[in-house]
């Protein structure tokens, strides 16, 4: 049983070391190749219609005009997506008054579990100034879609997990993409990456 476990959780940890992987290597090839006919970096990001932790729909047109970063996570999820909010909220806290124009954005990969009133009460345990985003299975789909993020149910006994790609995407105030961050990167080295674009305006 224990070797069972241990086998399925290398096998996640497995599939989003890969999911991750590929999308920095995404934006290795769009910076240094610029190869005609193959996905760029410019195709990172894109319209969506989803759901607050208010309950409120909205769309990525509500988030025009802010420096964003966008997350894809799930409530349930034990160590990655807390560890990430988490150091996005002290990274919010170490650019001071520049953090005020950047806008977090958690986007759930498990609609099924993640209501907006269990993604309010997730949400509000890290910062305010984050934004938690359902929708339907559907919408879910579409605006993993537009960012290249990887995920799939995972079935863990009489429940399940949810396997994703980790990392947090920078957004311009005009919607293009800009850059990414790690999820691994410190509250310091996110702030150092960060406010340099902050300070264009």
């Amino acid at each position: 049983m224990k070797r069972g476990f241990l086998y399925a959780g290398l096998v996640i940890a497995a599939a989003v070391f890969v999911a991750s992987t590929a999308v920095l290597l995404l934006e290795w090839r769009a910076r240094e190749t610029g190869t005609p006919g193959m996905t760029t970096a410019a195709d990172i990001g894109g319209p969506f219609s989803l759901t607050d932790q208010d309950g409120k729909k909205v769309t990525d047109a509500d988030y025009a005009g802010q420096w964003k970063l966008v997350f894809f996570g799930f409530t349930y999820c034990p160590d990655i997506c807390p560890t990430t909010l988490s150091r996005i909220s002290l990274t919010l806290k170490a650019l001071g008054p520049l953090g005020d124009k950047l806008h977090p954005l958690f986007i759930t990969i498990d609609p099924e579990r993640d209501t907006p009133e269990i993604l309010k009460s997730y949400i509000d345990a890290f910062d305010k100034r984050i934004t938690g985003l359902t929708g339907t299975p559907d919408e879910i789909a579409a605006v993993a879609k537009e960012y290249r993020a990887f995920y799939e149910k995972v079935p863990q006994g009489d429940t399940y997990t949810m396997n994703h790609s980790t990392v947090i995407y920078v957004m311009r105030p005009d919607g293009r993409y800009e850059t990414l961050l790690r999820y691994d990167d410190t509250p310091d080295e996110m702030a150092a990456k960060l406010k340099p674009l902050l300070q264009q305006g």
